[in-house]
């Protein structure tokens, strides 16, 4: 699992269209659902709070489906025993996030249910609070803010820059069709011929943005926003960090942190069967 955020923390290019294949060279793997190891139900007299939290939880993901808006779970008001329950029902699933110095969100075990907690000044706790649905909008919201919305192509390269530019202008041909409903566009620089100036160029074209996403979803997985819009740097590794596929992706959001309808599904049928011990 990825480190816990909440313990410290062009031509060539391949658009995944949606009657296309995937990417060929994905790491396999994916983790699979394990149960949290939970307190007996006369363990729990006196936490009706945090069962009443669970019980919306699993009404939210009755209702998430794709485009709607998330449903958010304020849990400030929860003293420590209850946040305790929570804590232990929910265990750290394998998306964690980072999004600038302030904002943490973390996957749980039940997949489209994050916990998301801004910290203030000397890492004083703000906000702590629960998100469902694909993605934490709370951070999605933060991940383009003031960037910048096309590329600019300098009027000479560096030396040792060769296929950058084309791919500046298929990004810039992108760009602006980011939004719902399109599909995402791939660059596979797994598969292109570069230089590591290339890269670097590139690298400091597009610029850095607040978010760090790491996931072991699909193996080893560190995603980046960028400081241009819609795109984002995606880099799968093995376990020995060797870096074994490199793309820039065009989208809203890439499909590798995102919660699938039918996990969240899966995720309403778990927590039920979670409360049923305790009704």
């Amino acid at each position: 699992m990825a480190a816990s955020l909440f313990g410290g923390i062009g031509p060539g290019s391949q658009p995944r269209e949606q009657d296309g294949a995937d990417l060929q060279y994905m790491p396999k793997g994916m983790a699979t659902f394990a149960a949290p190891v939970l307190p007996q139900k006369e363990n729990v007299a006196g936490l009706d709070a945090a069962l009443a939290v669970l019980c919306a939880l699993a009404e939210s993901l009755g209702r998430s489906s794709p485009g709607c808006e998330n449903a958010v779970h304020d849990l400030s008001g929860l003293d420590r025993a209850n946040l305790a329950l929570i804590d232990q029902t929910l265990g750290e699933g394998e998306v964690s996030i980072i999004c600038g110095e302030d904002l943490q969100a973390q996957e749980s075990v039940l997949a489209g249910v994050w916990r998301v907690r801004q910290t203030g000044p000397g890492g004083s706790l703000v906000r702590d609070f629960i998100e469902v649905g694909a993605f934490p909008s709370t951070v999605l919201e933060r991940a383009f803010a003031g960037c910048r919305n096309m590329l600019a192509a300098p009027a000479t390269y560096p030396m040792g820059v060769f296929n950058a530019p084309p791919l500046i202008s298929e990004l810039n041909d992108r760009i602006p069709l980011v939004g719902p409903g399109v599909g995402t566009h791939v660059i596979n620089l797994s598969l292109l011929p570069h230089t590591e100036e290339d890269l670097t160029f590139l690298d400091g074209l597009l610029g850095h943005g607040p978010v760090v996403v790491l996931s072991r979803g699909y193996g080893n997985c560190r995603v980046t926003t960028t400081a241009t819009r819609g795109v984002w740097w995606v880099r799968f590794f093995t376990s020995t960090d060797d870096l074994i596929l490199n793309t820039i992706e065009v989208t809203a959001l890439p499909e590798v942190v995102r919660a699938a309808p039918e996990d969240i599904a899966d995720s309403r049928q778990r927590l039920l069967e979670i409360l049923e011990v305790y009704r």
